[in-house]
């Protein structure tokens, strides 16, 4: 293997050295639902049952799978990603929550940390209990309740699980410093 980084920090496996068992994993992914092999699974490759039990997961968030909206998901992505600073992810999603249809300026003063609202009810809540899972703090009885209202239990835990695979991502991204728009290997 090669050790000169490739993705940030991270040399990348090239597929003809990989383990069969990478090899299997880097499959499944390009040949899958995603057809390529996205941000941190370029990472999560080199552990290939990790890389199979994260896959599913991210596929449950891709557009029209969860209970979220696409906005209501970048809401919560670009509020986790810029919690941790984590630059790839945190750019990738200021540019997807532009695409999805939030304000330019919305996007942008949620990734600097401050205060928000929207006029759509969910958006607003999930954008509420974004922030106070992000911000470390306990979730009131009375956020607690209009997510309920808003969401449901199906988007409430659509938003929490989100958040900490968002998490993953960008603690993965932030180890290996990984740069905003990093392309990594060509394959």
């Amino acid at each position: 293997m090669s050790d000169t980084p490739t993705f940030g920090r991270y040399a990348e496996l090239p597929v003809d050295r990989m383990t069969v068992a990478q090899r299997d994993g880097y499959k499944a992914m390009v040949d899958g639902p995603r057809g390529r092999l996205p941000g941190p699974y370029k990472v999560w490759v080199h552990n290939p049952k990790l890389l199979h039990a994260a896959a599913p997961l991210g596929q449950h968030f891709t557009p029209g799978e969860s209970a979220l909206s696409e906005r209501e998901r970048e809401i919560a992505v670009i509020l986790i990603t810029s919690k941790w600073r984590s630059a790839y992810p945190a750019a990738a999603h200021e540019r997807r929550g532009k695409e999805v249809g939030l304000p330019a300026a919305t996007v942008e003063a949620m990734m600097a940390g401050l205060p928000v609202s929207f006029p759509d009810a969910r958006e607003q809540v999930v954008y509420e209990l974004a922030t106070t899972l992000a911000g470390e703090r306990l979730v009131s009885q009375g956020l607690y309740d209009r997510a309920v209202k808003a969401l449901g239990h199906e988007g409430i835990t659509d938003v929490v699980v989100l958040m900490g695979y968002y998490t993953a991502v960008s603690l993965t991204m932030n180890v290996y410093a990984v740069p905003a728009g990093t392309p990594g290997m060509a394959r």
